[in-house]
């Protein structure tokens, strides 16, 4: 076991306004963490200051991958290191097919150009796991797709590329049951014990399919609370506000 990211004392801002105000993180490989809380906490900020958005300034602290602080890197150069997000909102890219954006992806992330042949091959094996129709290659990249298409899509991209350090930023809104069993299975295929996730969810419906190690409660930009699985069936039962008033585990 080896330590993938240490994030220390971290303070973020946009345009002024603080969001981040103290975070403290640390994730060993082979670890699952949950981050959870309620709209405007903090937890999505916190998913995009690790990827480097350029939008938010970090004021204080530091963001450590691999025994290397990553605050000088840019966002491409975060992501060849091993660094992969799974957007709560991907974005459409009409034009560009889903074959071509995967072909793109992997020579950009591996150096390499992958043969078409390969890649094919590939994608229709993970793409069956996850119950998505080949014909998927051909369609414009989230242009039009539903979001439960979109989810998919992401855990694919997280498939193919193998990073070290997942953050999946509420892959399990916009899937009904089905769907986030499938996904669900696809996360515990890629999970092994030289790399790390990172989840962010509202709820703790995902974390009976995936199993986290840590459940970490955001409050106000900053974790309040930690504990095992049994904190985020509390917090199902007892809500958010449980945590305000002064819980404990």
């Amino acid at each position: 076991m080896s330590e993938v990211l240490k994030i220390v004392n971290l303070h973020a801002q946009i345009e002024g306004k603080p969001i981040l105000k103290g975070v403290n993180l640390t994730i060993q490989s082979g670890e699952t963490h949950a981050i959870m809380g309620k709209n405007g906490s903090g937890k999505s900020t916190l998913s995009n200051v690790i990827l480097g958005h350029p939008k938010y300034e970090i004021i204080e602290g530091d963001i450590i991958y691999k025994g290397e602080s990553i605050l000088d890197l840019q966002p491409d150069e975060r992501a060849r290191k091993g660094i992969f997000l799974s957007f709560q909102y991907p974005t459409a890219i009409p034009g560009v097919s889903v074959l071509n954006f995967f072909k793109t992806m992997l020579k950009n992330y591996t150096g390499k150009e992958i043969p078409v042949k390969d890649l094919r091959s590939t994608l229709k094996k993970e793409m069956d796991l996850l119950g998505i129709d080949f014909g998927f290659i051909n369609r414009y990249l989230n242009d039009g797709f539903s979001g439960g298409e979109k989810k998919r899509n992401e855990i694919l991209q997280m498939l193919l590329l193998k990073p070290t350090l997942s953050i999946l930023d509420e892959t399990d809104s916009g899937l009904d049951i089905d769907a986030l069993k499938i996904v669900c299975e696809a996360i515990n295929r890629y999970k092994n014990s030289e790399n790390a996730i990172l989840l962010i969810t509202h709820y703790q419906r995902m974390l009976n399919y995936v199993v986290p190690d840590y459940v970490h409660v955001f409050v106000d930009g900053k974790i309040v609370l930690s504990g095992d699985k049994q904190l985020a069936l509390e917090l199902e039962e007892k809500g958010y506000d449980w945590v305000t008033q002064g819980a404990s585990v």
